[in-house]
């Protein structure tokens, strides 16, 4: 067995039990030994790149700790015979804390606050309000959907845009990004990352969403177009974004950090010890039923 990259403590602990090989600690490996390899375990971070696959022919899963997987090519991996796994829906629950926590603090200004408090001031300026606004979600799969129920308790007007309709839902669907955030006050990112959402969030649907609008982006920092966002930001063409990611992790953009209007977080919307644990233990049972019985707990669709 894999272990491609560090891991959390818990993970590691489990998966010592089948002494794995430390890609990171042995990167030569793979170009000798790499025909041995049937289960490669990595993060959302890191992935298994093509070259890698390339020198593990008999590799039979690759499980991630995260939600994530688009450093993977998953359409080479099945190619390949490879099955593939995430840890999804253990997360959603916390990343959906911190997105409506984004939201609240960048619309009404409470770090800004505090900061303004802690230097000494009082009388800071009127804000806007968060109650009755409109709200798109721009992907509406399991965290999309948990974002949602929670801005429901806002009386927030809410609509979305994914790749299809989802059924079974009440909120109104857009038919792209820029509809959606023409009519939205809040336009919160919670769609997968990867090629196939790389810039979605354009200068376009930026100026759509226009200069009393504010960004929340729990994604991934690939899907926002990050120059056009701090151009907007710096311009005043954005009122405001509260960000978990960003396009080169973990380098912020420097223009940002002196922005009032701009909450920054560190890629921490799963960090909770309790979902961390969720998400070890998930991406355990993973590996342990492909080992025993060839197949996964939680595959990716």
């Amino acid at each position: 067995m894999l272990q491609v990259c560090p891991l959390p403590p818990r993970l590691e602990q489990a998966l010592a039990r089948h002494e794995p090989v430390r890609l990171f600690e042995r990167p030569d490996f793979l170009t000798t030994d790499g025909d041995s390899v049937v289960a490669a375990v990595t993060s959302s971070r890191y992935g298994v790149s093509a070259a890698q696959l390339e020198l593990m022919p008999g590799l039979g899963a690759i499980v991630h700790f995260g939600a994530g997987y688009e450093e993977t090519d998953v359409d080479l991996a099945r190619s390949r015979g490879v099955a593939v796994s995430n840890t999804p829906d253990v997360l959603s629950d916390c990343v959906a804390d911190l997105a409506v926590g984004g939201l609240l603090d960048v619309v009404r200004r409470l770090s800004a606050a505090d900061r303004f408090v802690r230097a000494g001031g009082w009388d800071f300026p009127l804000t806007t309000r968060v109650h009755g606004k409109r709200v798109g979600i721009l992907g509406l799969g399991s965290i999309g959907r948990t974002i949602a129920r929670r801005l429901e308790g806002f009386d927030m007007k809410i609509s979305y845009h994914s790749r299809h309709e989802v059924s079974g839902v009440a909120y109104s669907y857009a038919p792209s990004a820029e509809a959606l955030a023409e009519e939205v006050d809040v336009l919160v990112v919670a769609t997968s990352g990867g090629a196939g959402t790389r810039g979605l969030v354009s200068d376009r649907v930026l100026a759509a969403l226009g200069p009393d609008g504010y960004l929340v982006n729990i994604a991934r920092g690939t899907v926002v177009d990050e120059p056009a966002l701090v151009s907007a930001l710096v311009e005043g063409r954005l009122a405001g974004a509260a960000l978990d990611v960003y396009a080169e992790e973990p380098t912020v953009p420097e223009a940002l950090l002196g922005l009032d209007n701009v909450v920054l977080f560190p890629h921490n919307g799963s960090g909770t010890r309790e979902t961390r644990v969720a998400m070890a233990d998930l991406a355990y049972q993973n590996l342990e039923r492909f080992l025993t019985e060839g197949t996964l707990v939680t595959p990716v669709g």
